[in-house]
């Protein structure tokens, strides 16, 4: 019989003995977790004594029986706290702006309830127009040759003069119905519009200049007719956020993404009067940077801004920076001032997805290199746009 195991402990008083050393662990866990040990060694056992003479094995028989050996009992009583779990990327969602689908009231819809039908004219090419004859002649009178309405009405009544005999119809009775028919297009873009502005002169500044007397013309787009022509496209579905939320990594930081507006400074020159503009860009924060890259009609340009010009002289002219600054935030903020009502009241739009949501506007994050960057800030080439504390507060205070 193999001689019980002792506690390893007996220094500390404890005097128990195992026959085994399962039994030996169980008791090192269990009355001894306070004490800091890291490995306890088990005592050597005596090698096991031949068998008698009187006992053979057949070569057909099983081996001896043997003892496991020994092996080192591993022992921490302070066992390390379990591994912390790996860091994940986490988005947390508006409280309120859940961007849940509507009906065309803005009343909230039952879960599961599908999208209204969608006016679908694709099958009709000619749409709004009855046939072919009648669009290639609105497009001949209005976009080609620019007819006035005067003469416009005038070849109507020439054309109904065969009425009588041919029954041979026009396919407008007047101007107003080919213009009514015209602006009841519902696909393409929406149309550009423009303004002027020129110097505001005063006493302290007379318009003794060819840039103070001068007026500039500034082309732009209802920003809310582009908006609601990019929410209605359903290309963008699947890849289009309704709420808001705030993406954060697995590093713990913000992540911005998805949000794209801006100008360049890149001049369109007009063939006619050499005037020059530089293009104002739109795009929305709900379309994902993938489609973005994807769809050309992702990015869509709403304005051409004037670029002033005047006398190599008055480079560095106090007032004339200050106009051209002025004239710069001036005309953004004529073509955005469409944005103001629903920055603050909901607007009803229809969404890729089909249904109908509740749309609030908000300014978000405006794309500038360097030279755009000047022009905001107004500052002399070289300077840098974010340590001039005085044209940076009026940067703020004009966006």
């Amino acid at each position: 019989m193999l001689p019980k195991l002792p506690c390893p402990f007996a220094e500390q008083g404890c005097s128990e003995r195992f026959k085994d050393c399962g039994g030996l662990t169980n008791h090192i866990g269990t009355y001894h977790c306070n004490l800091n040990l890291v490995e306890i060694p088990l005592p050597k056992l005596p090698s096991p004594s031949p068998p008698s003479s009187n006992l053979s094995w057949d070569e057909h028989s099983p081996s001896p029986p043997a003892l496991p050996p020994p092996s080192p009992v591993p022992f921490d009583a302070n066992f390390p706290p379990s591994p912390s779990p790996e860091p994940t990327e986490t988005r947390t969602y508006h409280p309120k702006l859940t961007g849940i689908p509507t009906d065309e009231n803005g009343e909230p819809l039952p879960l599961g309830t599908p999208p209204p039908p969608h006016m679908d004219h694709s099958d009709d090419p000619w749409y709004p127009f009855e046939d072919e004859s009648g669009f290639r002649l609105a497009d001949f009178l209005y976009r080609e040759e620019e007819m006035s309405a005067k003469k416009v009405d005038y070849l109507l009544e020439i054309w109904a003069l065969d009425k009588a005999k041919n029954n041979n119809l026009a396919p407008f009775d007047s101007y107003a119905q080919m213009y009514g028919a015209i602006d009841a297009i519902e696909f393409g873009d929406a149309p550009w519009q423009s303004f002027s502005m020129n110097f505001a002169d005063d006493s302290n500044h007379p318009a003794d200049t060819p840039w103070k007397s001068a007026s500039y013309e500034v082309w732009y787009r209802d920003p809310t007719r582009v908006i609601s022509n990019l929410l209605d496209n359903a290309n963008f579905n699947g890849q289009f956020d309704y709420a808001p939320f705030v993406e954060v990594d697995k590093r713990g930081q913000r992540r911005w993404n998805d949000f794209m507006s801006g100008s360049d400074k890149t001049t369109v020159s007009v063939a006619t009067g050499h005037v020059e503009y530089h293009p104002l860009y739109l795009s929305i924060g709900n379309i994902h940077n993938t489609v973005r890259r994807a769809h050309h009609n992702a990015i869509v340009p709403i304005g051409f801004l004037a670029i002033p010009k005047s006398d190599w002289k008055y480079n560095n002219n106090a007032a004339f920076c200050k106009f051209k600054r002025e004239l710069y935030h001036t005309s953004i903020s004529r073509i955005l001032r469409p944005l103001r009502d629903g920055m603050s009241t909901p607007v009803i739009q229809r969404c890729p997805d089909g249904h109908f949501h509740r749309v609030i506007y908000e300014l978000a994050a405006f794309i500038a290199d360097y030279p755009e960057q000047v022009a905001l800030a107004g500052i002399v080439q070289g300077w840098c746009p974010k340590c001039v504390l005085i044209l940076a507060a009026f940067v703020s205070a004009h966006l």
